[in-house]
């Protein structure tokens, strides 16, 4: 018949299937309510007002006497270090004997609108430090920051670093023009004082909204697409609900912090060029002397390898190291690519830096 309509086979078996699996999803997944996130034991040693400095209980009798203390970014919570025992950053190195303490920020009210960088540089991470030389009876520590923990661990640094062995800086947000990603671009054509003004702290249906609109095909229709795909592969549920819980979770950005982020990083670009002020002294990168090791992912979309590659450059350190990975933002810390690749290489260049 001249009017007759073909099916393909094969794609009508497929579209049976996922309808399927569709029907069968609500049985075979988990809620995020019956998720827990916090995989690895520890305990809270110090705590200001929100924000908590964990100590992650040790797995292994052989032990690096030099502390890492991890400075998480502020966006989401520091569970994506942790987010499942096969792809853990913090199991991974506690089994390779380096002590871990880990900033975590909590989550800001109308009260902490007016912290900035001063609060969150000079207060809690210095108070923290502090407390994790005391503790451990170590003169300096190594510090780890990722992504915008990356920019105040480098700020922190610049400004005590006669606390700090050794810096590792993953994803950091460093060079603002240089920042080729969406996030940027938003960053760099706001109007700040106003949105802070209007709303004081940055609330999280506004930074969900960012996040979902970086990748909308990726992070909408196929993302789910494949999790209804991969409906009866147990673990790829599991791992999909843990982040998508993750990712849901994302607390409110104090207001006057995110004013001078934005400023600051990526509207006048002053950490880069040494121009920032934080506490009334200058943060210039120049005093950051102790060994570097820089992480940066080809495939970032939200700090872009142009954006932190650069401190390698603009310190004075002279055992530094650049590493390129081909994942992205979260592919780095938490993959099986993370777990083969790039947390072998950071213990490695830790374990050799490090008092035993």
């Amino acid at each position: 018949m001249a009017n007759e309509i073909r099916v393909d086979a094969k794609l009508l078996a497929e579209f049976i299937k996922l309808n399927k699996n569709i029907m069968e999803a609500p049985s075979l997944a988990q809620s995020l309510e019956e998720i827990d996130l916090e995989i690895t034991p520890y305990e809270v040693v110090y705590s200001e007002g929100k924000v908590r400095l964990l100590h992650f209980t040790p797995l292994s009798t052989k032990q690096v006497k030099t502390p890492l203390v991890i400075a998480y970014a502020l966006i989401n919570r520091f569970h994506i270090l942790d987010i499942h025992p096969k792809k853990s950053w913090v199991r991974s190195l506690l089994n390779q004997g380096i002590d871990i303490y880990l900033i975590d920020w909590g989550t800001p009210t109308q009260i902490n609108r007016h912290e900035g960088f001063d609060d969150y540089v000079n207060g809690y991470m210095d108070n923290c430090i502090d407390f994790v030389r005391k503790e451990s009876m170590s003169d300096k520590v190594s510090l780890q920051g990722y992504c915008t923990g990356g920019t105040l661990a480098t700020v922190y640094t610049a400004l005590h670093p006669e606390k700090i062995k050794n810096l590792i800086l993953t994803a950091p947000v460093i060079d603002g023009r240089r920042d080729s990603t969406v996030v940027s671009n938003l960053a760099k054509h706001m109007d700040v004082d106003k949105l802070v003004e209007t709303l004081g702290n940055m609330p999280p249906e506004l930074m969900y909204y960012v996040f979902s609109i970086l990748k909308p095909f990726e992070q909408g229709f196929e993302k789910y697409l494949n999790f209804f795909k991969n409906i009866h592969d147990k673990d790829y549920v599991e791992n999909f609900i843990r982040v998508e819980k993750w990712v849901s979770d994302t607390p409110p950005i104090p207001g006057e912090l995110f004013r001078q982020w934005i400023k600051d990083v990526y509207q006048e670009n002053l950490l880069i060029n040494n121009r920032m002020y934080v506490g009334g002294k200058i943060v210039s990168l120049k005093n950051i002397t102790m060994p570097l090791l820089t992480q940066v992912a080809v495939g970032d979309h939200l700090v872009s390898p142009e954006c932190s590659m650069p401190i390698h450059y603009a310190v004075s350190s002279e055992d530094k190291t650049l590493k390129i990975y081909p994942t992205g933002h979260v592919g780095m810390i938490a993959s099986s690519f993370s777990q083969k690749k790039v947390l072998p290489e950071f213990a490695q260049w830790l374990n050799e830096r490090s008092e035993k």
